[in-house]
């Protein structure tokens, strides 16, 4: 996990976003890929395209101040990093720049100028760039990889992916926990989980949590505050992204309620 590919823009979740990139690269050593993505405005009303043209030349100036601004910041932190440029939707740039990438890093909740993004930045990222998913709180102040972990299974696929990906970082957690709530339906048990990180020099602390009337994201959230927990690992979407969006999900709920970095994967 060296490779890191940081959104930027000047978005209110922007600081939360570098400073977990920035801890995430200073632990393991990685490169920082500034991927600076100017949103592409159409107006349907505005055949010649001239209000377009407009609207991103404005934010184009925006971004060049944006990088006049970051440049000397990041080559003052100590870190490896590099700047790239594009124009599109958001979500199609980041899934063509990840491609030679370990990890992204994005924030949880949506912001205006991901608006077009109906399901979510990170549900979008998740199932089409598949690759790990770092998703901040606009509020957080960075993410402490050396305190407690949180790993959520339920012996998905997507549980499974995140807890490989995850591995890099979980050997730097001070205590990692395992935690189930209710009945696995199938997929590996959580010992089989437990023993899959013991070769890998994590051992975790399994929490088989039965389902009461809480949801399960709500379990989850609540624990992660009792051990004040670094950050959070889980699946996403493992019940369909079609279902989450109509019923709801863990994925989506714990997106929206985070008070803590997620990192996720499909």
């Amino acid at each position: 996990m060296k490779n890191i590919l940081l959104l930027v823009h000047g978005d209110k979740g922007l600081e939360a976003r570098l400073q977990v990139a920035l801890d995430l690269a200073r632990a393991l050593n990685g490169h920082i890929q500034c991927a600076d993505v100017t949103p592409l405005t159409l107006y349907p009303a505005d055949p010649m395209a001239w209000s377009t043209g407009m609207a991103l030349d404005e934010d184009r100036k925006l971004e060049v101040e944006l990088r006049q601004r970051l440049e000397p910041r990041l080559a003052a932190e100590g870190v490896s990093w590099n700047w790239t440029e594009s124009v599109g939707d958001i979500g199609v740039c980041l899934t063509n720049q990840s491609l030679l990438s370990d990890l992204i890093v994005v924030n949880c909740r949506r912001d205006a100028f991901l608006a077009d993004h109906r399901r979510g930045l990170v549900g979008d990222l998740a199932v089409h760039a598949r690759r790990p998913i770092m998703a901040a709180p606009e509020t957080a102040p960075g993410i402490k990889l050396s305190g407690a972990a949180i790993v959520a299974w339920d012996g998905s696929a997507p549980a499974s992916a995140a807890l490989r990906s995850a591995i890099p970082l979980l050997t730097q957690a001070s205590e990692v926990h395992l935690v189930t709530v209710g009945e696995l339906d199938n997929g590996p048990s959580a010992e089989d989980a437990a023993v899959y990180l013991s070769r890998h020099g994590v051992r975790p602390q399994v929490h088989a949590i039965a389902r009461g009337k809480a949801s399960p994201d709500r379990v989850l959230l609540d624990l992660a505050d009792n051990l004040r927990a670094g950050y959070c690992v889980m699946g996403a979407y493992g019940k369909g992204r079609l279902s989450e969006a109509l019923f709801g999900g863990v994925t989506r709920r714990m997106i929206e309620a985070a008070a803590l970095p997620l990192l996720l994967d499909h």
